[in-house]
């Protein structure tokens, strides 16, 4: 008689790091030592990883035989040997997967033996039901880097090469299962040595889909703005000439082109500002490697670890050397956003030219991306003096991701390439399909199923006709690759989002409209795994309330299925509507004018000589007449008010731009704070921030620099979040707090808020998956959509 056997899962998966799910599934109730083979289901993000090599591998070092193969659900593996092989077999390989890989379950199945005489390697196997993880991106591997450098190596130079650990998955995939014929490399036929390299189990590049070398795979192109090619037989050696002479030269990568130029020039940043229409926003660096952007910056260990992952996203990092690049680059800012090289033909233009480059989005400002060949040249052809380019076709567009380090906790400002369509899995189940459809800046959707959520890529600002086509081309793209048909559709309470029209458009009967805060809190406790009820603090610049005005300053007491404004920042009017958030200066003048009333004319600080007496007015009569006004809670146009008369800006360039350089110019170790009123009213409570306006216009006349005012004003505002949490505690008896919204991307606020809140006893909770701003409440809206439904009965 055997003994038990142990339990061949002894840990979580360290490679990937996640909790693994491991379900022992057997027809008859036998000891499973006397189980002479088992068949293996593995889910989660599987393919295009190098996972069935690495099995193949495994399998033969523990004498096994029988046979793995990639499937619609996963990795399907049957195997048969001693007991012994196979519990070590099933241990590694829960504990050595490829490290780009994401095991979410590993099903076995005691397995009839079938007398297998070997193990391989079968064709994928296609079935109706679709539930396999699709790979994100993945940065260039160590290996194939070493190859390219390598002058003996028959892909020397060569812009294109991978292997199953590296290179294109999203951008190239069209549907699933992950093989070289549902690609955009199906138009490449592999050479004969790219074929052995193929089919062989042992080799790096086994199934590797977008494999291919000089011989038989795509190749580059530079190309003139007037659409004409060059004769150069060596593209990039010309465009690391032409960017070091100081041209703008639109670079196709992963998911979209690049608009590159020489960081350190003044006068190429500057020409590239005014032809992209973009006067203040920073652009984003490349650098080589970690000792070029240790030459300019700030770089802790964890965001060394960040730069370096295999997401490879753009991270935002203090300055160390504000002279080191050019000053336009970044204007007003104290960060600089850097990444690194993550295709090959990064990697041979940084080295090759020992720049730092500018690698911006190649777009007009508020535009999508572009990414087909045709579509670049007509669109950048005013921006670029040049085109390096190639033919391998990208399939869907793709931004670069934007990320910040906090608390040692990563903070993803725009989840895109490198992250998407890696799911997040939650502690929770959708009892239907699920399409939540985002907001209107910053949009992204949300597509559920299961215990999963998709959010897809950045998406944009949906305010033009070229954006709204993206958004709806995508959800059709992404419901394929997701195996997601939705029943029920989650959409924003504000009837003028294009997101919301959308939404209502949609044949499925089931719709819910989701307050736009809600999903913000909800986003937050979604991933934190959070049940019962929390004290919710959504910070942003816009949110369509349930009364029709605009909030922004919200604390809601809230669940995931519903929720009760428990407090608010108190209305203040926005003289023209949304003019005023392009206009900072207009909620200026509505604060003063509530504080000060007319006699605001006569203070003495700089704001209120430069105002255009014709534009106060003509304010006037809308304050005094409520005229095309609305009354908001936004703590984002408080932001705006504050930086205005500090700063005094007549109008925005970029969105959140006042409130961003308000937190560059603020002194950090700012011990004071202004005075704030919390009034108790019957419908709650509200944090009245005028003895803060006149204690900054009193500042303001005493000259005291504006460093410490703007350090003043974020103690202020922390103290008024905790000071009314307390509150809520106190009655409510919740400890558990989340932070959300677009206003908490600001580190300054989110760090002292954070400490403040956790000093004083409470549960801080905060994003790292999905954004704090609005790129988040896609999530959000599926979560409150999911648990009314279920609450209803329905699901």
């Amino acid at each position: 008689m055997c003994k038990p056997s142990r339990n061949p899962f002894p840990g979580p998966n360290k490679a990937s790091k996640v909790s693994v799910t491991v379900t022992l599934a057997f027809s008859n109730p036998i000891p499973f030592c006397l189980m002479p083979g088992v068949k293996i289901q593995i889910k989660g993000t599987v393919q295009g990883v190098g996972f069935r090599p690495f099995v193949y591998k495994l399998a033969r070092r523990c004498h096994l035989k029988g046979y793995v193969l990639n499937d619609t659900d996963g990795v399907k593996v049957e195997a048969e040997g001693q007991k012994s092989d196979l519990d070590e077999f099933l241990r590694l390989i829960e504990s050595s997967a490829p490290p780009s890989s994401r095991i979410e379950t590993i099903v076995v199945d005691k397995n009839v033996p079938r007398g297998f005489r070997d193990f391989e390697i079968k064709e994928s196997a296609s079935r109706d039901t679709r539930t396999v993880l699709v790979s994100p991106d993945l940065a260039t591997c160590d290996d194939c880097i070493k190859e390219l450098f390598d002058p003996d190596d028959r892909r020397f130079g060569y812009p294109f090469l991978n292997c199953t650990n590296c290179g294109p998955r999203l951008t190239i995939i069209k549907d699933v299962p992950y093989d070289r014929a549902l690609t955009t490399m199906s138009a490449f036929s592999m050479c004969e040595r790219c074929g052995r390299e193929y089919r062989d189990p042992e080799d790096r590049r086994f199934h590797a889909q977008p494999t291919a070398c000089p011989e038989c795979g795509p190749s580059l192109t530079l190309v003139k703005e007037t659409g004409e090619q060059t004769t150069s037989s060596d593209p990039i050696s010309e465009t690391i000439g032409l960017l070091r002479k100081g041209k703008i030269v639109a670079v196709k990568g992963l998911g979209g082109y690049h608009l590159a130029c020489d960081a350190t020039n003044k006068e190429a940043v500057s020409t590239l500002r005014k032809r992209k229409y973009r006067e203040d926003k920073p652009f984003a660096l490349m650098a080589a490697d970690l000792a070029t952007v240790e030459r300019f910056c700030h770089v802790s260990s964890r965001e060394r670890q960040l730069l370096e992952s295999v997401k490879r996203p753009i991270v935002l990092l203090a300055v160390k050397d504000t002279g080191f690049v050019a000053g336009d680059v970044a204007p007003h800012q104290r960060y600089l956003g850097v990444m690194l090289p993550y295709t090959p033909l990064h990697h041979l233009l940084l080295k090759g030219s020992g720049l730092v480059l500018v690698m911006t989005s190649g777009n007009l400002s508020d535009e999508p991306i572009a990414y087909q060949d045709h579509e670049a040249l007509n669109r950048l052809q005013p921006i670029a003096d040049y085109f390096l380019t190639h033919n391998r076709d990208i399939y869907r567009r793709c931004d670069d991701s934007v990320s910040r380090v906090l608390n040692e906790k990563e903070m993803i400002l725009r989840r895109a390439r490198g992250y998407v369509p890696a799911p997040i899995k939650l502690n929770l189940r959708f009892g239907k399909h699920i399409l939540a459809c985002g907001g209107e800046l910053k949009n992204t959707f949300c597509l559920c199923r299961e215990n999963y959520a998709f959010p897809s890529s950045h998406i944009g600002d949906l305010e033009n006709l070229e954006t709204l086509n993206f958004f709806e081309r995508e959800i059709e793209r992404f419901k394929r690759i997701c195996h997601v048909e939705p029943e029920i559709v989650a959409y924003d309470m504000h009837p003028g989002y294009l997101s919301t029209r959308y939404a209502l458009s949609c044949s499925q009967e089931m719709k819910t409209a989701v307050q736009h805060h809600h999903a913000h809190i909800a986003s937050c406790m979604a991933e934190n795994h959070i049940h019962g009820q929390v004290i919710g603090v959504a910070l942003d610049g816009t949110g369509y309330g349930e009364d029709g005005a605009v909030w922004g300053g919200e604390f809601l007491l809230a669940t995931a299925a519903d929720y009760h404004r428990a407090a608010h920042l108190k209305y203040v009017l926005m003289p023209g509507g949304e003019t005023a958030i392009r206009q900072p200066w207009r909620m200026a003048l509505s604060y003063l004018h509530r504080c000060f009333g007319e006699d605001f004319g006569s203070l003495d600080i700089d704001f209120v000589r430069r105002i255009d007496p014709a534009d106060w007015r003509v304010l006037k009569k809308m304050l005094t007449h409520n005229l095309n006004t609305l009354p908001t809670s936004s703590m984002g146009r408080l932001f705006d008010a504050v930086s205005v008369l500090l700063n005094y800006r007549h109008r925005t360039n970029y969105e959140g731009q006042p409130a961003i350089e308000l937190e560059m110019m603020a002194d950090e170790h700012q011990e004071e704070r202004y005075e704030f009123d919390i009034q108790t009213l019957p419908d709650g409570m509200v944090i009245d921030p005028d003895p803060m306006i006149r204690g900054i216009v009193a500042d303001l006349v005493h000259r005291v620099p504006n460093p410490v005012i703007a350090g003043k004003f974020h103690n202020t505002i922390s103290q008024s979040i905790g000071a009314v949490c307390d509150k809520l505690r106190e009655e409510y008896h919740i400890k558990d707090v989340c932070l959300s919204g677009g206003v908490f991307q600001n580190v300054l606020l989110l760090s002292k808020t954070h400490h403040l809140l956790t000093k004083t006893g409470f549960e801080v909770h905060t994003h790292s998956q999905v954004p704090p701003n609005d790129g988040g409440i896609s999530l959000g809206q599926a979560v409150v959509a999911n648990e009314r439904l279920s609450k209803q009965g329905v699901g």
